[in-house]
Formats: structure tokens, sequence, C-alpha cells
């Protein structure tokens, strides 16, 4: 463990945390986010230790536990305090990522640096953003187009993952939804930039794809990142669409008559609830 190197870092710290120094502080070493994180399943991974740690300003920023929580919220949800512990983790990495103290892992640095360059983190060219949508007849968004669809880049650069794209885009189809895609102009959402502390290439990100979204009112997306993203961060740089989960719409679509289930599927389905969706963003019943 070694002490913060200046005071920066430590002031830094301490106004994270929802209302800042004050609440931050609030931490009583209960041990509640410790017990609650699903980390603890599998290692140790001590959450009361690394928040303590952060008070005290004694942070050691090579420490691969800061690049650990995978930011869920589990332990924000069960706080009794109100600590807001995943802002305090993003601030670690910001310090790193951004301050040069310590050094962020060599895979995450890598997707950075393909986002920051390529838009997307596979290091996929920009141009075959778009491929997806010509093969399955998604028409280019213009202005006045109901919904402009967003695929995230996971299915628009991976063949085996694209099915959720298609699927998507095949059932508002059916549905008689008039949407498009922006295309190439895309960007990644810039969320998991954002959580792994490289503040500065998430700004120019969201200010692409706001750019990009110019004219869509509606914007439909399939990943629960990219929807917690748009719905909660993107306003802070003068967004003004309405976003929607792909479920939100499916549900609106049949609770409207618009989209009608033709035959039972006699299968036992478990479903996940997104940590991005469910907990995040509270929204647990129009998946169901």
């Amino acid at each position: 463990m070694g002490i913060a190197p200046d005071r920066e870092t430590v002031d830094i710290l301490l106004m994270q945390g929802n209302e800042g120094e004050a609440l931050f502080k609030t931490c009583y070493q209960c041990g509640t986010c410790t017990g609650t994180c699903p980390w603890n399943l599998v290692k140790s991974f001590v959450v009361r230790k690394i928040m303590h740690k952060a008070q005290l300003g004694l942070i050691d920023f090579g420490d691969e536990e800061i690049w650990t929580c995978a930011t869920c919220g589990a332990c924000v949800s069960r706080c009794p305090r109100g600590v807001e512990i995943i802002d305090v983790m993003k601030a670690f990495r910001k310090i790193v990522a951004e301050m040069g103290v310590g050094k962020v892992p060599d895979s995450l640095r890598l997707s950075v640096k393909n986002i920051a360059a390529l838009g997307n983190p596979q290091g996929e060219s920009e141009e075959k953003r778009a491929n997806w949508a010509q093969a399955a007849g998604v028409k280019e968004f213009k202005a006045g187009t109901e919904y402009l669809y967003f695929s995230c880049c996971v299915p628009a650069f991976d063949g085996k993952i694209r099915r959720m794209a298609n699927a998507t885009s095949a059932v508002m189809k059916k549905a008689g939804i008039d949407f498009g895609i922006v295309g190439n102009a895309e960007r990644c959402c810039g969320e998991s930039v954002r959580k792994a502390g490289s503040e500065s290439v998430f700004q120019t990100l969201a200010q692409s794809n706001i750019q990009a979204f110019a004219g869509a009112k509606k914007v439909v997306v399939s990943s629960p990142h990219c929807y917690h993203t748009f719905k909660n961060e993107y306003p802070e740089l003068g967004a003004q669409f309405e976003v929607m989960h792909a479920t939100q719409l499916m549900d609106k679509l049949i609770q409207e008559g618009k989209l009608k289930p033709t035959k039972e599927i006699k299968k036992k389905v478990i479903y996940h609830d997104p940590c991005y969706l469910g907990r995040h963003n509270e929204e647990y019943e129009a998946p169901r």
C-alpha cells in the first residue's frame, strides 16, 4: 500500500460519492458492500477496505483491485448510508488513466485505444459498422424517421452476436415501425470508456454521437449499457432524445396491439436481469 502521491488525488476521491465529501465520509465500515459484492463468491474482494483506504488517502494506484469492480451496483443498492461506491471506483480509474498515476491493464488500454481511434473496442474498420444493417435491409435514418436504432458495437461487428440486432430489427419491421440506423457515423456509446477512467475519450465519443443523432427524437437500443449511458449521461452534454430499451419498445407494441405473439413456446425460460437495466435503471417489468 502506498500513500496517494499528492493532495490533488485525495481531493478527487473525496469529491466522489453522491453529495461529495460529506457523504463519502459517512461510510462507517459496516462491510455490507463486501458481503453484497458477487465477486466474493469466487474470489476475495474487500470493498470495505478499499473505501477505508480512500477515506484516508492511502491508495495504491497500482493495485489490481482498482480494476476488479464490475460496477454492477449491488453494493450501492445495499449501502445503508447511500454512498455511491461506483463513483469512487471510477474516480480511482480516472486518476490512473488521466493523471498517469499507476497503470491501466494492457487489455483495457488496447480496447480504449481502439475505441478512441476507430469508434469500437474490436478495432474494426468504421466502414464495416453498417454491414449488418445492409444485409438485414435496414434503412439509413433520416430526419422524420420515428425511431433511430442503435445496435451497440458488439452486434455490429461480432457475427455470433449479430443475431440480436437482426432479431430486434425483424421485430420492429413486423410491427410496422418506422426506423433506421445512423450507420458508419455511429461510435461506441462510451459507457465502458468512462467507467475505465478515460473521461476525455468519453466526452469526444458522446459529442460525436449526439451530432450524428441530430434529428432523432426516439432512440432504441439493445444494450443495457448503451441505454444507461444515453439516458443518464448524454443529457449532461446536451442530448435531448428519448431512449428506450428494445424490451420496453416491444412491451409497448404488445400493449398497443401492434405486436401479437402467434404461438406458445412450451419451454422453461430463465431471464437474467441485466445490472444496468434493472438495478441501475429500475426496469424490471418490461422484459417480463
